[in-house]
Parts: structure tokens; sequence; C-alpha cells
């Protein structure tokens, strides 16, 4: 039998304080929590073993008493630790006095499943609805779809099957064209636009991204192209000849902030004057920036019982940008914002509800300063949907500057989330077709957008904003309208042309 050593540290994950962390402090986590998972066993495996007799001394505190002693000094500096806390170098031993506790196995941690009084792990936490409402799945989009937001070469890897079955989903679920965000400037571009345009060229409009170690090594940062004198310049010179071959964008990733260094081991900044030539240059061949700044507000807190994302936190704790070693996430928007602000005549969509959806007012207010911002909501109905009323006022004010987008390519359920989100006034409905949903552990419910709001959403402002769009859904439109008329003789009413066709 083990002795439980810190009720706390079992069903929390353990963090150090803000300034003492880094990288490798994080994903040393999960070989901690291993240890933390054994005290946890112990406990399940209490209630399912015979009791071993107490010992005699009168002074050991009861169990219970223990773990609220345990976890109340937890809290407190090692200095402060009452002497009737085990010291903090001290790991659990077993009943034959080893020191050395193997991990627990798949089958003691299924122990902690919650049932026959037994403690239950957060991982094992599967509750079922009760709930008795009406459903209206969606078998796909009730009118053509671009998506402004996938990842074709990160997710597909040049898989021809790949790419061949995903056209087949784009045409069960109406999306009339994807824009792919992987073309990295170089050879990456070049093969990833013979990928998805050898073919499907009418399906797929491309994005590049700023280059900007080259191949350099990560940990390298002196080695990096971008720190040499002209960078900026070369870069601009070279998304005018991907526009001429038909790219339709720049996209800019969340290393972007924080992940890129400077030679002297500082993050770059977002809104460092040395990339204005860049940002310049996309506003005068009218390619909008999408940019990817931040992350979900609980990635910057600590990971501990308040996290509303700690099961999803848990299982990524590199996802975390808590503590010194970061900037804030207020200060990394506010680099964005200012970009924004500097180059007025270049179009900028902000990833992810510009990576505030938890905050649709501040959103708002963005949008109404920096009239050239617009937005998409790719892997945020998560977000959004735990907020319906507020929601869907939010998206009918703004619905002249909204685009659609995934993060995909996703499984077809999931896809089919996102038109019932959108489309339908349904209530408590996932937003994943994983379990346990992958970005929060709750429910949402439809918004039910008007269908001029819908359109705007789905395929009319992208048509407007970005270069390429336009002429593809023509080409997708004539398509579908020739495919219905050698099969039924009758013309979809999603086939036929709108404003944004012309």
């Amino acid at each position: 039998m083990l002795r439980i050593a810190s009720i706390r540290g079992s069903l929390f994950q353990i963090v150090p304080p803000r300034g003492h962390r880094d990288r490798c402090t994080r994903w040393s986590l999960t070989g901690i929590r291993r240890l933390a998972f054994i005290t946890v066993v112990a406990a399940a495996s209490a209630q399912v073993l015979p009791a071993q007799p107490p010992p005699s001394t009168s002074s050991e505190q009861s169990s219970s008493e223990q773990s609220s002693s345990e976890q109340s000094s937890s809290e407190q500096s090692s200095s402060e630790q009452s002497s009737s806390e085990p010291p903090s170098t001290t790991e659990p031993t077993s009943a034959t006095g080893s020191g050395n506790v193997p991990p627990p196995t798949p089958e003691q941690l299924e122990l902690l499943n919650g049932r026959d009084g037994r403690e239950l792990l957060l991982r094992n936490f599967r509750p079922k609805s009760q709930l008795v409402v009406a459903e209206h799945p969606r078998q796909a989009a009730a009118m053509p779809v671009v998506d402004v937001h996938t990842h074709l070469h990160y997710r597909m890897r040049d898989s021809e099957q790949a790419l061949d079955d995903f056209v087949q989903l784009m045409d069960r679920n109406n999306i009339a064209v994807c824009v792919s965000l992987d073309g990295k400037l170089g050879d990456q571009l070049d093969h990833h636009m013979e990928y998805l345009w050898s073919r499907h060229r009418d399906r797929f409009a491309v994005f590049a991204n700023v280059n900007w170690r080259g191949n350099a090594p990560m940990d390298e940062p002196a080695l990096w192209p971008c720190h040499r004198e002209g960078f900026a310049q070369r870069t601009a010179e070279a998304l005018e000849r991907a526009a001429k071959r038909g790219i339709s964008g720049l996209k800019l990733f969340k290393r972007f902030g924080l992940g890129y260094r400077n030679p002297d081991g500082t993050l770059i900044k977002i809104d460092d004057p040395r990339w204005d030539p860049i940002w310049e240059k996309c506003g005068e061949l009218g390619l909008p920036v999408i940019i990817h700044t931040a992350d979900p507000a609980a990635f910057f807190e600590p990971i501990d019982e308040t996290n509303e994302r700690w099961e999803e936190l848990s299982r990524h704790p590199d996802w975390s940008f808590y503590g010194d070693e970061f900037p804030s996430r207020e200060e990394l928007l506010a680099a964005r914002n200012r970009v924004i602000a500097k180059h007025p005549k270049t179009r900028f969509i902000g990833a992810h509800i510009a990576n505030s959806a938890e905050d649709l007012e501040t959103v708002g207010r963005w949008l109404d300063e920096y009239p050239n911002l617009w937005i998409e909501p790719a892997s945020r109905i998560g977000e959004l949907g735990r907020q319906p009323f507020t929601a869907r006022d939010f998206l009918i004010r703004y619905q002249d500057r909204l685009l659609f987008g995934t993060d995909g390519p996703w499984p077809e359920t999931r896809l089919r989330l996102y038109w019932r989100f959108f489309e339908t006034r349904d209530e408590s409905f996932p937003y994943s077709e994983k379990v346990p949903p992958p970005q929060g552990l709750w429910q949402i419910y439809g918004v039910d957008l008007p269908p001029e709001v819908l359109r705007k959403l789905y395929h009319e402002n992208a048509a407007k904003l970005i270069p390429g769009i336009a002429p593809r859904l023509r080409a997708w439109r004539q398509t579908a309208a020739e495919s219905q008329h050698s099969s039924a003789g009758a013309v979809p009413a999603s086939a036929k042309p709108d404003a944004t066709d012309r």
C-alpha cells in the first residue's frame, strides 16, 4: 500500500512559481504528474482492498486531517511548512519501504473512475447530459462556403489520396474554396502550389509565410536570415513575385511574438519597425495579412485548480505561456494592434476572432477603431457557443467584417458542428467530435444567424477581400450547375451567381 503524500498534488498539476519556469520545466511536468497520480491510485486502492491496521501511535494525524494540513501547507514556501508535514523531498514509499515506486499502470488509473465511492480523475470524467431538447444536425452548409483558415501542408503532408478525399468532403459539405495558409516563401511555397494546383487550382487559394529563419537551426537565431540587413525588403520583393504567381495573402503564425528570437535571445517584437516594409508591400499588392497573435486567455494563467482549460493544458503543458519567460497576452495583442493602426492601407485578418473570443466587447472596440481589421472563427466556436446571445448580437453587428474559417482539415463530424452552430438555435451540443472535448469541458448553443449574415460570413466577404476567391467561386458555381443539369436538370440555389461573383 502507498501512503498518500498530497491529495492536492494528486488532483491538480504541479506548477513552479512564476518566474522560475522554462520550457524544460514545462515538459518535465508530465513526470511530476506521474508521481502525483501514484498517490491517487493508492487512495483508490485503499477503497477496494482490505484496510491495513493503523499505527498504534496516538500522535499521528488521521488521513483526512493530514490531507487537509498538507493541502494548506503546500501553498506556503518551504520555510513555512508545518513541522508535521513530511519534507518536500520525501517520495511516496510502499509498504515494504522501497523508495522507488513504479508509475501507475493503466489498470490502476482505471480504478479512479468515480464508481463505488472511489475518487475520479478529471481525465476520466465523461458526463452524459440528461437534457431532452430539439436537435437539428446539419449535413452540409446552407450555402457555398469559403474556408479562409486551413493547413493543408502541415496536416496532409503532400498526400495525394488525402487531398482527393478532402475535395470529396468539400463537395459533400458545400465548401467551394479553401485557403491554405502553409506557403512558406521558398521551396515549400513552390511545392505546395504544385501539390494543390496541379489538379484542383479552382478549389484552393494559397497564402505565403515569412521565412524568418531559413535553414538555420532553431536554437541559433544569430544565423537566421531575418536578422540580416535588408531582410524585410527582400521578403517584400519575394511577396511581389509570389503575388504574380497567384498567391492570395500572407499568414503569420503565433511564433511571431512567442517563439522567434533575436540574436541576444529576446523574443522578436511584433511591432518592430524592421518589418514595416513587409506590411507596406502587402498593402500595395492588396494581399491581406492573417495574423495569429497570442492564444486563449487561459494559456496565460497558472495551470491550477482555477484554470478552466486545466484538462487541455495538462495534456499539452507546452501550450502554456504563463510566467516571466513570455510577454503578457495584453502586451502581444497591443503590439499587433499598433501594427494594424500604423498600416491603414493594409488589410489584416485577426485569426481565431483576433484571439479574444472570450471578450467580444473588446474585439468590437478593435473593429470599431481599426477599419482595416477583419476576423474569422477558426477553432473558436467552443468559445462563441457558450455565450450564444452575446455572440449572435456581435456577429450580426459586425457582419461585414466576418470571414469563415475552421483551422482544418478536420473530420467531417466537426465540420458539421460548425454548420449546426451558425445555422440553428440548438442547445447544449458538442463543438468537437473528441471525447473529452479539446478546448474546455462544456457544450455550446447555436446562434441561428439570418441568411443575409450567413452569406457574408460564408463567402461574400471573402470574395471581396481576398484576391482569387471571386473567380474560384464563379468556377465552382459553374461546375455545380453543370453537374446538376446533367443529373437532374435543375440548378440548385447555391449554384446560382450572386453579387460577389461579378
